[in-house]
């Protein structure tokens, strides 16, 4: 997909769930893939879910597709 539009997945936030973006406009927060390729298909943008974590437009912050909860120990 061959798209310029960004999108941001912001870390797992403290209750659960990450933030997601695109093109700066906040469109919820995702649990899981399932939510991210939701909302990603209301913003126009089609995503098989096994294509999510290598996409090159989606910038992942603080952690990568596999983590949506907050870290419970350090």
């Amino acid at each position: 997909m061959a798209d310029p539009t960004r999108v941001m997945v912001h870390p797992p936030s403290p209750t659960g769930g990450r933030r997601v973006r695109v093109d700066g406009e906040m469109l919820g927060l995702a649990h899981n893939i399932g939510d991210l390729v939701e909302f990603l298909r209301r913003a126009g943008l089609e995503l098989d879910a096994a294509e999510v974590a290598g996409a090159p437009w989606i910038d992942w912050r603080g952690v990568g597709p596999d983590r949506w909860s907050p870290e419970t120990s350090r």
